[in-house]
């Protein structure tokens, strides 16, 4: 049986860990965004079909570019961030389906009798996956010492525009990424306990 995580590391994927708003000024290198992918990519998806396409904007330019594309005060959060993730979903997930996974044809899944992708399987498959990989980069990013800030506010299209076009791959969600600063977060909000939202059947 596997040794349980102790309660430091609990507290750092989990009990202390928080979404922040600001930075220190320090940087995030290569090293450590190709070490959240090479955690992040052993957590599961459907038939192994990892749908979750990653652009790091680390540039000025591209941080900027991608500020202008988002609502309010994330603005400044992405422009200010080492690194901001766009974590997108490609809608061709299926096209890599011999190599990830070759034990069945699973690409024929995702194919309807016409021979045309089946639209609102994929994106449901594209959408759920690209989200558990989101989480995964979440969890990877804290385990390697790094905060990250998880948004929605944001205009899909105008990212997919602007960082996708050519391709098949849809934003999902942003998050920005560096060595949170303590004074840019909230007191922890409420949690609901186990009995208020679970229920065991």
């Amino acid at each position: 049986m596997a040794e349980l995580l102790s309660e430091q590391g609990l507290d750092l994927l989990f009990r202390e860990a928080r979404s922040y708003n600001g930075y220190l000024d320090k940087p995030v290198s290569e090293e450590q965004l190709r070490q959240i992918w090479d955690l992040m990519k052993f957590g599961p998806t459907s038939a192994n079909l990892f749908p979750a396409r990653i652009v790091w904007c680390v540039s000025q330019d591209a941080k900027d570019k991608l500020s202008k594309l988002v609502s309010g005060n994330n603005e400044e959060k992405v422009r200010k961030a080492p690194v901001t993730a766009i974590i997108g979903m490609d809608m061709a997930f299926y096209d890599h389906a011999p190599r990830l996974f070759p034990v069945s044809d699973a690409r024929s899944w995702f194919m309807g009798a016409d021979g045309a992708p089946n639209a609102p399987l994929v994106q449901a498959t594209a959408m759920r996956n690209s989200s558990l990989q989101g989480a995964y980069f979440i969890f990877a990013a804290r385990a390697l010492g790094l905060d990250t800030g998880p948004m929605s506010g944001f205009d899909n299209d105008a990212v997919d525009a602007a960082f996708f076009a050519g391709t098949t791959v849809k934003s999902n969600f942003i998050s920005t990424l560096g060595y949170g600063d303590p004074a840019t977060i909230f007191d922890r909000l409420p949690r609901p306990a186990f009995e208020e939202f679970t229920r065991i059947a």
